[in-house]
């Protein structure tokens, strides 16, 4: 077997490990799970590691099982938060959950018959079949008060190290059905390892500790074993994964492949150096003669663009990387010729994260002067002083050229039928909607 664990350690995709963790996916194909949330309908690009991770396992001749959270999403892993959720009613938890199957079929082939196919799985499926008691007396009774209490997941709770106001005990069950999620697919699938963020260490090493427990009498069942990745994060200290519109997701519906693109493409120097090594399946070799061409000309932002690149195909597709690309090309051009080529779908996109102001078509079909139409009309200027001595300046655009006081806005400056790009001196762009 090829090292996996050496894989994902120059990559910085491994942050806690149990012992005997390497030594067995070295000797034999192993079943390894990673579970998700459905705390909505789709994953956001936080969730492209464990996703990842699923991808490198199968790679490297192991089993990828991807479960998906129908019972433990109805309670909510407490695991960082310092309040308790609000607790999702069965008609969006299943809906969360089949959107959730969706996005990683996208990433994982779930119809391949082959020996290490992966596998989707709903915890749901076999925690429905519990009854309070029998799982109090199966499973509850395997794990005791004080190993749970000495997690730290549940210590900063109770502790109000994080705030807000303890832990219910529906909550403080969650480390325990995560748990006997580990001692279901063990039983089923002979799964060996769970992979999760380092915020799960606690409610992974629960699961070990319940397939040991539960399997006492066996000693080759017995054997389980966890690690875990760190929580990406920015240079700066700030959270990953988001942009000035919120989540950055990976459906199209929920952000658009330009958008998507744009994060990529405007990352840090810094954190696409890491990124590119965590995010994508490129070799060392080439991803260390990226970074030193990278660093001979850090203006050409050769990482972001590779990144960007491989990201686009990996999630969405080489069409969608063409158009983001001729998109974004067309919008920092100095004239509007490539851009009128968008149809209105893609305007909204490019356009995404500038302020919008929404007028009339009968309002400007007459024509408007310059002066009221960046104030009044629009608002993209405070006052017709401030507008008149931006026209003197020679700094106001309209479609990306420059205009003079005198000039009469109307229906002739329209873009697509429905847009007018206001800008004044480079950076300082404003979007006119018109209806």
């Amino acid at each position: 077997m090829k090292n996996l664990i050496e894989e994902l350690q120059w990559r910085g995709l491994v942050h806690d490990i149990m012992p005997g963790t390497e030594e067995q996916l070295l000797k034999e194909p192993t079943a390894v799970y990673i579970g998700f949330d459905p705390t909505s309908d789709s994953l956001h690009i936080g969730s492209l590691v464990p996703i990842i991770l699923l991808k490198h396992i199968r790679n490297y001749g192991h089993r990828p099982i991807a479960l998906v959270g129908g019972a433990t999403g109805m309670i909510g892993d407490p695991s960082g938060k310092s309040n308790e959720r609000n607790l999702l009613d069965e008609d969006t938890l299943n809906y969360n959950v089949d959107g959730i199957k969706g996005v990683l079929s996208k990433f994982l082939d779930f119809e391949a018959t082959d020996a290490t196919s992966p596998v989707l799985v709903n915890n749901y499926d076999w925690m429905k079949k519990f009854s309070f008691i029998d799982f109090a007396r199966e499973v509850g009774k395997r794990i005791t008060v004080n190993y749970m209490m000495a997690k730290d997941s549940v210590k900063k709770r109770l502790s109000g190290e994080e705030g807000g106001e303890g832990m219910s005990f529906t909550e403080f069950t969650y480390q325990l059905i995560q748990g006997y999620d580990f001692y279901h697919l063990n039983k089923e699938y002979n799964c060996l390892l769970q992979m999760g963020g380092s915020d799960q260490w606690g409610n992974i090493t629960t699961g070990t500790e319940l397939v040991r427990r539960m399997n006492v009498d066996n000693e080759e069942r017995s054997k389980a074993y966890a690690m875990t990745c760190p929580l990406i994060t920015k240079a700066d200290g700030s959270k990953f994964g988001k942009s000035e519109g919120g989540n950055v997701w990976l459906s199209a519906d929920k952000t658009t492949p330009y958008a998507f693109y744009q994060f990529w493409i405007n990352t840090t120097d810094e954190d696409a150096e890491k990124y590119i090594k965590i995010f994508t399946f490129l070799d060392k070799a080439t991803i260390d003669t990226l970074i030193a061409e990278h660093d001979e000309d850090r203006g050409a932002k050769i990482l972001q663009k590779r990144l960007a690149q491989e990201l686009m195909i990996l999630v969405h597709s080489q069409e969608d990387l063409d158009r983001a690309i001729f998109s974004s090309a067309a919008f920092f051009s100095k004239d509007m010729t490539n851009l009128k080529t968008l149809s209105v779908k893609e305007l909204e996109a490019v356009f995404e994260g500038i302020p919008v102001a929404e007028v009339s078509k009968f309002d400007i079909e007459a024509g408007v002067e310059i002066i009221a139409f960046l104030n009044e009309k629009t608002g993209f200027l405070a006052s017709n002083g401030e507008a008149r001595r931006a026209l003197k300046e020679n700094s106001i655009s309209i479609n990306k050229e420059k205009i003079a006081e005198e000039y009469i806005v109307s229906t002739k400056d329209l873009v697509s039928d429905e847009f007018i790009l206001l800008q004044r001196g480079k950076k300082n762009y404003f979007v006119v909607r018109v209806k």
